[in-house]
């Protein structure tokens, strides 16, 4: 199931607010940031130190920058941190779906995705790893999760487990990185 891929007329400099549900529709993540640009990867989000993010029951102030992708195709994004962070995490990948876009007046725009729990982690002190299958089966039978949708997130994420993993494009975390040009453009 997916929305409006793509995110129509945004401009580098724009303001793209990042709002995250569930499959039930309750509200989760909405995290601001700056539209960056595109590649043959998709399309970049900056989102910069001293954002405020919250969903429901939790709020903070970001400490340190972080580029969001928001894939061409596949049921994810992903948010890539450096080493100004001051966790362990450099990559976070959210099995997401319903990829939107929703223009709300020139200059600004919403991204919706659907959080399906299940998300892939690098950190730098647990190597790369699944994180909430728990949540995920719970979910999976809370919410009725129908069963194609469960069958392709799992499948993506074995791929992305094994992408991350092997730090294929774009999850190479090193060197001249596409992340790493990515936070460059962010912080001009």
């Amino acid at each position: 199931m997916m929305g409006n891929r793509g995110p129509g007329a945004l401009q580098p400099g724009d303001l793209v607010v990042s709002r995250n549900r569930k499959w039930n529709g309750k509200a989760h993540w909405v995290v601001p940031g700056r539209y960056l640009g595109e590649d043959i990867h998709g399309w970049w989000i900056f989102q910069g130190a001293g954002e405020f993010c919250s969903r429901p029951g939790a709020a903070f102030y970001t400490a340190s920058d972080a580029v969001l992708l928001v894939p061409r195709t596949g049921g994810f994004v992903a948010t890539f941190y450096d080493d100004t962070y001051p966790g362990d995490f450099r990559i976070y990948v959210d099995l997401a779906t319903s990829h939107d876009w929703n223009t709300i007046r020139p200059g600004v725009t919403e991204f919706h995705m659907i959080d399906m729990d299940l998300d892939v982690i690098r950190s730098t002190l647990h190597g790369v790893f699944v994180d909430d299958e728990d949540e995920f089966e719970q979910h999976r039978v809370a919410m009725g999760y129908p069963d194609e949708t469960v069958a392709a997130m799992r499948a993506e994420c074995a791929a992305l487990l094994e992408a991350v993993a092997a730090m294929k494009e774009p999850f190479d975390v090193t060197g001249a990185s596409t992340s790493a040009e990515w936070f460059r453009k962010g912080r001009a």
